[in-house]
């Protein structure tokens, strides 16, 4: 297991669980949430930041130099505004590493793929690390892959709705394809799901409503650091092939001779 590791952008990613920073009802609560979870990638959406929220800011800079802070763009609905977020980002100090999401419908969050490839061009240019937030589209996320993001995250299921996958096979698809780590985003709303995501190859998960809205957010932190690395571990120990007719685990005959 020591030499599976997660390479982003040629930075060694220690934990496959990515977490959100939203919806938390304190900043205590959210630091350790996160801390339980393991997560190394956190992402922070800097126009729904609530800096309002009593300790904030230590949280912020206990993340900052414990994790690496990805931007995220949630809340722009052009390429531009995604543009401008991350920009202002950088000016106020968090890295140049960029969650690309853009949600123009209100109603199903759905990102815009058009606007989404126009602002990853653009921040990929610039010299962002930029991990774009997706449909269960192989297509665009070879598209993305062309022009050189560092990863793609394709929704499980529509944000905050957590349904786990629903499109199985577009997602293998995206998976079998991909030359780029693939981080399966939204909708992860159990451990079970994250851990569905890793037997079926990605590298990563990203959850965030799961843990905010938890009873226990500290203890479905854990939950998921488990349920990802034993998932994982799944994955790279080569799992069994499904079969329509039953097979004996202990040989049928023999026994009596």
């Amino acid at each position: 297991m020591s030499s599976d590791k997660l390479i982003i952008a040629g930075k060694e990613i220690k934990s496959r669980f990515f977490a959100g920073t939203g919806k938390f009802s304190s900043a205590d609560l959210m630091l350790e949430t996160i801390k339980s979870s393991g997560a190394d990638i956190v992402t922070v959406a800097v126009r729904r930041l609530n800096e309002d929220l009593p300790g904030m800011g230590q949280a912020m800079d206990y993340l900052a130099e414990h994790c690496t802070v990805v931007v995220n763009t949630s809340g722009a609905y052009t390429a531009e505004e995604a543009v401008k977020i991350a920009k202002i980002a950088v000016n106020a100090g968090l890295p140049k590493w960029v969650k690309v999401e853009l949600t123009p419908d209100p109603r199903t969050l759905l990102p815009d793929p058009i606007e989404t490839l126009k602002a990853c061009e653009t921040l990929v240019k610039e010299g962002f690390v930029v991990l774009p937030y997706i449909n269960t589209d192989p297509i665009l996320a070879k598209r993305l892959e062309d022009i050189g993001v560092a990863a793609v995250m394709p929704l499980g299921s529509m944000i905050g709705t957590n349904k786990g996958i629903i499109d199985k096979e577009q997602m293998a698809a995206i998976i079998d394809r991909a030359n780029i780590p693939v981080v399966i985003d939204a909708g992860i709303g159990r451990p079970s799901h994250a851990a569905e995501a890793m037997e079926m190859g990605a590298d990563a998960v990203l959850a965030n409503s799961a843990l905010a809205v938890a009873d226990n957010s500290v203890l479905i932190g854990e939950a998921f650091k488990l349920a990802v690395e034993a998932g994982r571990k799944g994955y790279i120990s080569g799992l069994p092939a499904t079969r329509n007719i039953a097979a004996a685990s202990s040989p049928l005959t023999g026994f009596l001779d």
